[in-house]
């Protein structure tokens, strides 16, 4: 799985002009099911975006995680994380898990970060969403749970 992870003071997502998941300090956490990806990649995904030691400690250095600063996260799902720009100009999206397999593994990565403690809200999975944030540094973070070299 993919995830581009951001520290925001803020972001919300809306559907229809309506805001249906928001978060205030914390991260916006941009996630992309793979082909052949599975439970574990999502678990293990939502362990690492959880540790991940990118808010200020005292000393001003990044060396606190979202679960240390008590933050949020919204959780939106983003296919084009798995966009192909090796040839052309348009984009290619065939590595990228199936829609019904991609909802699944979006709802358990959302599921198990939630698990480790963290208010979790979400956008809608497959819907035309605006998704709204401050980012903070700005501080934006590349995850992926294989080598796809």
């Amino acid at each position: 799985m993919r995830a581009l992870v951001q520290r925001v003071a803020e972001a919300s997502v809306e559907v229809e002009g309506a805001v249906i998941g928001q978060t205030g300090p914390g991260l916006l956490v941009l996630v992309c099911a793979m082909g052949g990806d599975d439970e574990g990649a999502a678990d293990k995904l939502a362990l690492r975006v959880a540790k991940l030691r990118i808010f200020r400690d005292d000393q001003d250095r990044m060396n606190r995680s979202v679960l240390d600063i008590g933050g949020g996260a919204l959780v939106v799902s983003q296919f084009t994380l798995a966009a192909d720009t090796r040839t052309g100009n348009r984009p290619g999206f065939s590595s990228a898990a199936a829609p019904e397999e991609g909802r699944r593994l979006y709802e358990r990565f959302a599921a198990s970060l939630a698990a480790q403690g963290i208010a979790v809200q979400t956008g809608s999975f497959g819907a035309d969403m605006r998704v709204r944030l401050v980012n903070d540094g700005p501080v934006t973070i590349w995850l992926d749970t294989a080598d796809r070299a």
